[in-house]
């Protein structure tokens, strides 16, 4: 393999191993063990590879096209990314935590979540550098400071909702914020992008209202990591309420 072909995967891959090494090095009270953090991982990447067949159905069965107008610019960032996307990755979180005998604090739910993102995220965008290779400096940075970090805060909201039904903080008549909530951010992510790309007069407004949403994003995400360590740090000893 190429020199520079290393340096490119290692681009691609650096962003998501940081925010996999936050989560964990964040997990204060009873760290998970490496094997299932790096078991995490592996089903992300294997996540992405089943997100992009369940995207490329998507396309071939003419469900998304080139968006004319704003409303196929959301459509196609709905139905062609953040649903499959969000619907791979919270299958492979319950795969991972189902009989997972370490899922015993609040806050494992993030971590295990951000494992799963930063999986698909990592493969992600190893496919966007090498299909940009002409400019994958640039596009290595542009995806360490929004793409990555925006999968981070989708599996932040995602296991966050998760240990909120696990150990019985939430109905479960609410149990579906666990898949649409980050499917909506997700959605908003991307069709700001999407609507932004498409040249009009509001390419401006549109791309200042990204930069905003992903302020808030961020800090939303910080906001659930908080609370759930909080909770831990007031239940120390506590065991899961619902158990698969």
């Amino acid at each position: 393999m190429d020199r520079n072909l290393y340096i490119v995967i290692f681009a691609a891959v650096l962003p998501a191993f940081l925010l996999v090494l936050y989560i964990w090095l964040k997990d204060k009270y009873q760290r998970e063990p490496l094997r299932y953090i790096l078991r995490g991982v592996a089903y992300g990447v294997i996540s992405a590879g089943l997100a992009y067949w369940l995207e490329s159905l998507i396309g071939a069965l003419g469900l998304i096209g080139e968006p004319r107008f704003f409303l196929g610019a959301i459509w196609n960032a709905l139905i062609g990314a953040a649903i499959p996307e969000e619907f791979v990755k919270l299958l492979m979180l319950w795969l991972l935590l189902r009989n997972n005998p370490y899922f015993d604090e609040r806050f494992d739910g993030i971590v295990y979540a951000c494992c799963v993102g930063m999986g698909f995220a990592g493969t992600e965008n190893i496919l966007y550098l090498l299909g940009n290779i002409d400019n994958w400096e640039t596009v290595a940075v542009q995806r360490a400071i929004f793409a990555v970090p925006g999968h981070f805060m989708f599996a932040v909201a995602m296991g966050y909702f998760y240990s909120m039904l696990y150990f019985g903080d939430m109905s479960w008549r609410e149990r579906s914020r666990i898949f649409w909530v980050p499917v909506t951010l997700h959605a908003m992510y991307d069709g700001l992008l999407f609507m932004a790309s498409m040249g009009t007069a509001l390419t401006v407004i549109l791309v200042l209202t990204f930069y905003v949403f992903c302020y808030l994003l961020f800090r939303g995400g910080k906001r659930r990591i908080e609370e759930q360590l909080q909770r831990d740090k007031q239940d120390p000893n506590q065991v899961a309420h619902y158990k698969s």
